[in-house]
C-alpha cells in the first residue's frame, strides 16, 4: 500500500533522467531532467515534501539505481515493463510524460514490480546469461561450418556430429580454390574458438555451483531427471526467490501455462505465454523431454542423490515417477509430443519449486 507523501516517477535512460513526482497533499507536481548519478536522483528526491517513493520501468539500466534509493531510505520500485497500464487513446508518447504516468500508477498501487536482485545473484545471473550466449554462437558456428560444407555436397555420415571421430573427418576435408578453403579454416577455427568458450564458462558455472549460496538449491534440484548441475545452476540463478511462487503459479511466471480469450460462455484457449524468464523455460522443456522414457537411475543421478538430503531424494524419486507417467497417459491420449513435453514441464516446474523449498 502507498503510505508515503510523494510519489516519483523516473524514465531512466543512459545518458538522462525524466523525473516526476506528485504532491499528495498540495497536488503539485514538480519536473526535473537530471544526469543519470545516483547522488543527483536521491539529491533530487530528497529535496521534495518527505517522505517519498520512486519506481522506474525495467530496462537496460539495470537495479544500481534502485539499490543506491533503497540504500538511501527511499523505497524504490521496479516496474515491469510489459505489465504497465496505459489508456487506449494516449498516442503522445515522452520522458516527461512516462515519468509522470509512473508516478500516477505509484500513488494508486498499479505497478506490478519486479524483484531486485542482490548483487551476489546478479553476478551468478551474468555469468549463467553469458553461457546462454556462449551457447548460442557455438551453435551458430557449428551451422555455418555444416552448411558451407553442404552447399559443397560434403555430407558427414559417420555417426554422431561434433565428437571427435567428426573432428578428425573435418581435419581432413580440403578444397581445390584458395577461397574456399579459407572460408572453411575460419569457419573451423570459430567452432574451436566458441567450444572452448563454452567449456571454460561451464567449468566456472560448476565451480561456483559446488561451492556458493546456490549449492544447496541445486543438490536438491539435481536429484530429478533431466536437470544436470548447470541447469539446477541456472534455474536457482534465474528464478532466485522462490518464496515467491506455489507451486501452481511458478508455471505461469515462466510462460508455461496457456493463453486465453475468453467472453461469456465462450472459453478460447491458444499455445503458452511464453512469458517470462526466457532462459529458465528453455531449460524445464529440454529437460522435460528425458522423463518420456521409463524411469531407470542411471550411475549420473545416483552420484546426484549421494550429495543431497535423504528427503529431496525421496521427493525427487516420487517426481520421476509422476512425470514419466504423465508422459504416458499423454501418449494414450496421442497427445502431439511436443505438447506434451510443455505439459510435463510445466508440471516439472511445479516439482523444482518443491524441492527448492523443501529445506526451507
Amino acid at each position: 500500500m502507498f503510505t508515503e507523501r510523494t510519489s516519483v516517477g523516473l524514465d531512466v535512460h543512459a545518458r538522462s533522467v525524466a523525473a516526476a513526482a506528485i504532491d499528495g497533499v498540495t497536488g503539485e507536481v514538480f519536473r526535473a531532467r537530471l544526469v543519470p548519478a545516483p547522488r543527483e536522483v536521491i539529491g533530487w528526491i530528497e529535496a521534495l515534501p518527505g517522505p517519498a517513493a520512486a519506481a522506474y520501468e525495467s530496462g537496460p539500466t539495470g537495479f544500481g539505481l534502485a539499490r543506491a534509493l533503497n540504500a538511501a531510505g527511499i523505497r524504490c520500485q521496479i516496474a515491469a515493463a510489459s505489465k504497465l497500464q496505459r489508456p487506449a487513446g494516449d498516442r503522445v508518447k515522452t520522458d516527461a510524460r512516462d515519468a509522470l504516468h509512473l508516478a500516477r500508477l505509484l500513488r494508486l498501487d498499479e505497478i506490478v514490480p519486479v524483484r531486485v536482485p542482490t548483487q551476489v545473484e546478479e553476478s551468478a545471473r551474468d555469468l549463467v546469461r553469458c553461457r546462454e550466449a556462449a551457447r548460442a554462437d557455438l551453435m551458430r558456428a557449428r551451422h555455418r561450418l555444416s552448411k558451407l560444407l553442404l552447399r559443397h555436397g560434403i555430407v558427414y555420415s559417420g555417426g554422431k556430429a561434433w565428437t571427435q571421430v567428426h573432428d578428425y573427418w573435418l581435419l581432413a576435408q580440403s578444397f581445390p580454390l584458395a577461397g574456399t578453403q579459407a572460408a572453411f579454416e575460419d569457419a573451423y577455427q570459430s567452432v574451436v574458438l566458441a567450444t572452448a568458450r563454452r567449456d571454460r564458462l561451464d567449468a566456472a558455472i560448476t565451480a561456483m555451483a559446488t561451492d556458493s549460496q546456490f549449492t544447496p538449491v541445486v543438490a536438491r534440484l539435481s536429484c530429478l531427471r533431466g536437470i544436470s548441475t548447470l541447469t539446477g545452476f541456472c534455474l536457482a540463478v534465474e528464478i532466485g526467490d522462490w518464496d515467491r511462487f506455489t507451486g501452481a503459479s511458478i508455471g505461469a511466471y515462466l510462460g508455461l501455462v496457456p493463453s486465453e480469450h475468453s467472453s461469456g460462455a465462450r472459453r478460447s484457449q491458444g499455445p503458452i505465454t511464453k512469458a517470462g524468464n526466457t532462459h529458465a523455460r528453455r531449460l524445464l522443456v529440454e529437460a522435460a523431454w528425458h522423463h518420456r522414457k521409463p524411469y531407470r537411475p542411471t550411475a549420473i543421478l545416483r552420484r546426484r542423490w549421494a550429495v543431497a538430503p535423504p528427503a529431496a531424494v525421496a521427493r525427487a524419486q516420487l517426481g520421476n515417477h509422476r512425470l514419466h507417467q504423465r508422459w504416458s497417459a499423454y501418449a494414450e491420449r496421442s497427445k502431439r509430443p511436443v505438447v506434451a513435453n510443455v505439459a510435463v514441464a510445466r508440471e516439472l516446474a511445479g516439482w523444482c519449486w518443491s524441492l527448492a523449498r523443501l529445506g526451507e
